[in-house]
């Protein structure tokens, strides 16, 4: 790795601050991400800011049927808060089933969806939940902030502080995860609020997560016995050697049944 050097303040100002007055820096959390980017020479930054000791970034709480949830909150926090199990269990769950131990207990939950990797399980989650991403500038919302692989609306030096989940009636996460590394080669997050049906798709998709709205709509018209279509040339996935997008789209169908019958 290229030499920099590393701060790590103790407010969310100081951060915010440190960035702007840095003309080379970069953030850093969980670093899941950041520290293989380096690595691989594909990031070399000046300064890296440790985001760790800010309490602020931290914490979860449900009030008003909204799951608040600190960005700089481990996987495994979520995983074991009883208050996420008691108002979304799918969210404590998918946390348990990210990777390994050894990241559920060092990656963030901010980290993971800051970065729109298109292998992450939370940001399935995001988006068929329709959360709120908080950021120390303003508020965005779920179908705003995806814009791409690897790429979101956060601007430069933009901090994600918190995500803020709606409570849903009922949800469920199911993946297929790489056999090496935990990650997801296709992952369904499928939300219901009242007569509406969100499908979320991680893992597959070549610009990142994406919505599976014909699923929704045969759902919402006919419930979760419908046909729910998965055609994978209809749908933006990739198509590599190792999980062709056949392979892909026939993973997302099996996974929509299996979350729908976890409901």
């Amino acid at each position: 790795m290229n030499t920099f050097d590393i701060i790590r303040p103790g407010t969310l100002a100081d951060a915010v601050t440190a960035y702007r007055n840095h003309g080379d820096a970069m953030y850093l959390s969980g670093g899941m991400t950041l520290v293989p980017s380096l690595k691989a020479h594909l990031a070399a930054p000046g300064l890296l800011i440790d985001l760790t000791a800010i309490t602020e970034l931290l914490g979860i709480s449900h009030e008003d049927d909204v799951l608040r949830i600190g960005a700089l909150t481990r996987f495994a926090d979520v995983a074991a808060s009883s208050t996420v199990a008691a108002a979304i269990p799918a969210l404590a769950a998918m946390a348990g089933l990210v990777a390994d131990r050894h990241v559920r207990n060092r990656g963030t939950l901010g980290g993971s969806v800051a970065n729109n990797d298109p292998a992450a399980d939370f940001p399935a989650a995001v988006l068929a939940l329709g959360a709120t991403l908080v950021t120390d500038r303003r508020r965005i919302a779920a179908e705003a902030y995806f814009t791409g692989l690897f790429e979101t609306a956060l601007e430069e030096g933009e901090i994600l502080a918190a995500l803020e989940f709606p409570v849903p009636d009922a949800a469920a996460y199911a993946k297929h995860p790489h056999p090496a590394s935990g990650y997801a080669v296709a992952g369904v997050f499928v939300a219901r609020f009242g007569a509406d049906w969100r499908v979320a798709v991680t893992g597959s998709g070549a610009e990142g997560v994406f919505r599976l709205t014909a699923a929704e709509a045969a759902m919402i018209a006919g419930g979760p016995a419908a046909t729910i279509p998965v055609a994978h040339a209809d749908l933006p996935l990739f198509d590599d050697p190792a999980f062709p997008a056949p392979f892909r789209a026939a993973a997302i169908g099996w996974l929509l049944s299996e979350a729908l019958g976890a409901l």
